[in-house]
């Protein structure tokens, strides 16, 4: 035994339990639970080809000299990426502190109602500055908030217009050119036609239904975006702004000039650059698309004592209901960062946000006149940051990078110089020495003039007060701040208070080793475009990353540029279709989805322009293969994809998958493999093995990217060779496959910071660690099945009656003493734990998935819990709903009040069994109204009194 080896950390079950859980399975050794789980022809071969575990001491010299191959130039490169101050109060207590970056998606309101608030706090930045009326709880990256604005604006096409022959979206050239790029990827396969040019020039004919704006644009011009907008509103096109939200704190908000969508980045409010991400974009639109808002909405409703609280709102989880009609595949966040962004503007609050921002603003207007005087002519004239300079790119660039200082150079004779937070007089003045040797003069002695001309014009100057409210007002001290923070913390049940068993998204142990070098500067403070030989460190990580995630897969190359599942999801799809077209077979449009297939699954395939088709399960949960043949028969000369999961979405190993690949490659078709579920596989299986041609990764989940609650992620795809040529490009870093289809998102290795946790877990596990996390992920399922068997029934096994890494728990026949299964998920908040995952992807029913990190006495007080559970539903009656389910969670509030007339004990509701005593979770609300909550939108602070009164 290595007590110095990560795996010995890493993984919960000691030796002696796992022996002891062995017993209670009735099986020998942990190769006999594998045998009677994974089916017989899809076993590997051979260990999986990896480099030699390290241990945790030697990881963290690693990757310290690793970082020390990054060059940190000073870096004015702009393009939507600038370097920032993070507060320390922010980045010790949020994202260095597991109370928030273990936590999940907020799906279980009550015990959420800490990263909700800090949510509500960020879409009411978002709406303030953007003079919106509605915002969403962030997206991805700007790049794929303006593709999903797109979408929006081409669903929501004035019904009365012919549909079909409105299909154009003008997109201004000063648009940045990574965002135009997945634009390019997101309109040609739902059939809109993109056009790009200039604003100035533009023609508003009656065959667009929308247009985009940057604002300022990629050059820094602020231009007039309000007489734009007037003239698209009188010919009926409704207009997207892509708006830099830390300029919106001088101009005015596009929100007043009409815009129907606003979206952007806030990276600028305290997030580190990470070569790329990860970052919270934001989506702010009218009130009256709030049915077509992508991504979350947090709402305020009220509780079961008609106290405020917050859920999310409205379309949360559409994609299961809508499918393949579905305008957006998008489910999830940038959690994490949206806290982050949003609480740099509590910490700063209305004054020191604007004085940011004139601070920026100010400079640039000093460095302005500086080149003047040296003679440097600065083509910008009405600018917030972003200056464009006239030069001999080729003469300067090799001066200023001697001098570590990075600028865009976008032609052999123009350059931008974007101006950010960290940017000082001093800095100014070095600026200037290295336009003194470009242009060849020593002789004059560099002064700043401190009250440079205005360069915000007139039509621009903000006039709209914003932050209000009183949390943006309240604390500005860091001692308030910190205590703020934690009162929103202590609302939160997260991975370091107990197990959160949730089938389908594995919330295994996020280790600190892994995490703390996200806080180091030589990786947090890299431009995704600077010169990649500036980023060697970098590179070698996320080189290292896509050959561990290839072996680990069977597959040939590996992209990591989507930034969630979701986008892996369509990137494996649109690798398909460009398959398919440079095979003179673009035609190819069928894809196969089984029924209990995840939501996002059929809506990506309808975002990559395939028609659905859904295939019959079995009775027990198993793709019918019968069926499945009879289709892709019948769509044979179509046919493009199968969207399949494995082990499937019911925690099966399907005997048949092999049979099942066979079928499509024989009709012409490509097998995608939705990689949720690789926990079960690593080591063991790979989707190559089992004849996929691509599938995604969730980062997030298998390799040990925290949740963040709720984001961020990673989607990585990995390809077979006939694949490998279309993966995805980005059109500033040279990058993808020799025909690579357009970016997916906008930076070129998505969120490269994060995938440092991804490439710590791999490097310090090794082929035998990984290997064995995926065998006790398999026993503790089984050992949790096995505990509950005789209380609760386990919807679906294999063949020889084993789970794979998760098992479905039907909940349906408590439905006699009028118990739905939400009723357990609450009552299991009054035993500490967050319920597993509810009615997906059976109604009624819950998914358990327990991980390998969670120990056997973790795992013991969750089947206790719910066996107790059990015996309080049998003393249950349907006709009687005043009972323990029924009430639950009961807060402290309604334990210590003088009155008590429920007809059970306080005890009984809030200790109901022992170890709950030593470590007692308190929710901070009673059950939220979800019905009222949607009746009555509310997506900002005020408080809800407000809106009662109004």
């Amino acid at each position: 035994m290595n007590t110095n080896a990560f795996s010995y950390r890493h993984i919960g079950p000691r030796e002696e339990d796992q022996k002891a859980m062995l017993d209670t399975l009735g099986v020998d050794s942990i190769e006999d639970l594998i045998y009677q789980t994974i089916p017989d022809g899809i076993r590997l071969e051979k260990p999986l080809d990896l480099d030699e575990p390290m241990n945790e001491y030697e990881y963290m010299t690693h990757i310290h000299e690793l970082s020390k191959k990054n060059k940190v130039f000073k870096s004015y490169i702009g393009l939507g990426y600038h370097p920032t101050i993070m507060p320390a109060v922010i980045q010790r207590n949020i994202l260095e502190n597991p109370g928030w970056y273990t936590a999940y998606t907020p799906y279980q309101a009550e015990i959420a109602q800490g990263r909700l608030e800090a949510l509500l706090n960020f879409q009411t930045m978002i709406t303030d500055l953007t003079g919106m009326e509605i915002a969403n709880a962030s997206l991805l990256d700007e790049g794929t908030a303006a593709a999903e604005a797109m979408s929006l604006l081409f669903a929501v096409r004035d019904r009365e217009q012919k549909k079909a022959e409105i299909v154009k979206f003008f997109v201004s050239d000063s648009v940045l050119p990574q965002t135009i790029d997945v634009l390019k990827t997101r309109a040609l396969p739902i059939g809109i036609d993109l056009v790009i040019g200039d604003e100035n020039t533009f023609e508003f004919g009656s065959d667009y239904f929308g247009a985009l704006l940057q604002y300022p644009g990629k050059n820094g011009v602020i231009t007039d975006i309000k007489s734009f907008i007037e003239k698209a509103t009188e010919a009926n096109i409704k207009t997207a702004v892509a708006a830099d939200i830390m300029s919106l704190l001088l101009l005015e908000a596009p929100g007043k000039f009409g815009a129907d969508v606003v979206v952007g980045t806030t990276q600028r409010f305290g997030i580190p650059m990470g070569y790329g991400g990860p970052h919270a974009a934001y989506f702010a639109t009218k009130e009256t698309y709030k049915r077509e808002l992508p991504g979350r909405i947090i709402g305020v409703t009220k509780d079961a004592d008609g106290n405020r609280a917050l859920r999310m709102a409205l379309q949360t989880r559409e994609q299961h209901i809508k499918r393949d009609r579905a305008t957006s595949n998008i489910c999830t966040a940038q959690v994490l960062l949206a806290v982050m962004a949003g609480m740099y503007s509590v910490y700063h609050g209305p004054i020191g946000l604007k004085n940011i921002a004139e601070s920026i603003n100010l400079r640039a207007r000093k460095l302005a006149e500086g080149l003047s005087i040296l003679g440097v002519k600065v083509s910008s004239q009405n600018y917030f940051d972003t200056l464009e300079v006239t030069v001999d790119s080729q003469k300067l660039k090799p001066i200023a990078e001697k001098a570590e200082v990075n600028l865009f150079y976008a032609d052999p004779s123009t350059a931008y110089i974007s101006i950010n937070e960290t940017t000082s007089d001093n800095d100014l003045i070095y600026l200037l020495s290295i336009f003194e040797t470009y242009i060849e003069s020593s002789d004059s002695k560099i002064e700043l003039n401190s009250n440079p001309s205005n360069s915000i014009p007139n039509f621009a100057n903000r006039k709209t007060e914003y932050l209000q409210e009183e949390v943006f007002n309240s604390y500005h001290s860091e001692t308030e701040m910190m205590r703020y923070i934690k009162s929103l913390e202590r609302k939160d049940l997260s991975l370091n208070h107990s197990m959160i068993s949730l089938g389908s998204c594995t919330m295994k142990l996020n280790a600190a080793s892994e995490m703390l070098p996200l806080s180091w500067p030589n990786w947090g403070t890299m431009h995704p475009f600077a010169p990649i030989e500036q980023a060697e460190g970098y590179q070698i990580v996320l080189k290292s990353l896509e050959n561990y995630l290839t072996e680990i897969t069977g597959f040939a190359a590996t992209s990591l540029q989507p930034n969630s599942g979701a986008q892996g999801e369509y990137a494996g799809l649109m690798v398909i279709k460009a398959y398919h077209e440079s095979r003179g077979e673009g035609h190819r449009n069928i894809c196969l989805i089984p029924s209990s297939a995840h939501g996002t699954n059929p809506a990506s395939a309808v975002m990559a322009g395939m028609q659905v088709v859904v295939t019959k399960s079995t009775e027990h949960g198993n793709i019918d293969v019968e069926d499945l043949k009879q289709k892709a028969e019948q769509h044979k000369d179509n046919l493009a994809a199968l969207m399949v999961t494995y082990p499937s979405t019911h925690g099966v190993y399907e005997s048949a998958i092999k049979e099942i690949t066979k079928i499509i490659h024989d009709n012409g078709g490509q097998v995608y493999m939705d990689g949720a579920n690789m926990n079960a596989q690593v080591g063991l299986t790979n989707p190559g093995n089992i004849g996929a041609d691509v599938c995604h990764l969730n980062l997030h989940k298998t390799f040990a990217i925290p949740h963040g609650g709720g984001g961020p992620g990673v989607g990585p795809i990995c390809v077979a060779e006939q694949l490998v040529p279309f993966l995805p490009g980005n059109p500033v870093i040279n990058k993808g496959g020799d025909d690579a289809i357009t970016a997916i998102s906008a930076a070129p290795y998505g969120s490269a910071l994060v995938c440092l946790i991804s490439y710590g877990y791999i490097k310090m596990l090794g082929a035998s660690g990984l290997t064995k996390a995926t065998e006790i992920a398999i026993l503790n399922a089984n050992y949790i099945k096995e505990r509950l068997e005789g209380h609760y029934k386990t919807l679906y096994s294999g063949e020889r009656g084993r789970a794979a890494h998760e098992m479905i728990i039907d909940c349906r026949p408590f439905k006699a003493f009028g118990i739905e299964v939400s009723d357990i998920a609450k009552r299991l908040m009054d035993y500490g734990f967050h319920a597993p995952t509810v009615s997906f992807p059976v109604a009624g029913t819950m998914m358990v998935e327990p991980t390998e990190s969670e120990s056997k006495e973790e795992m013991d007080r969750f089947c206790d819990a719910l066996i107790s559970i059990k015996h309080e539903i049998e003393n249950c009656n349907s006709s009687e709903p005043n009972n323990v389910l029924k009430n639950a969670p009961h807060t402290l509030e309604l334990l210590t009040a003088d009155d008590w007339n429920l007809p059970y004990s306080r005890k009984q509701a809030a200790y109901p069994l022992d170890f709950i005593k030593l470590n007692k979770f308190w929710p901070s609300v009673r059950r939220v109204d979800d019905a009222y909550g949607d009746r009555n939108l509310i997506c900002t602070c005020a408080p809800i009194e407000d809106y009662i009164e109004a």
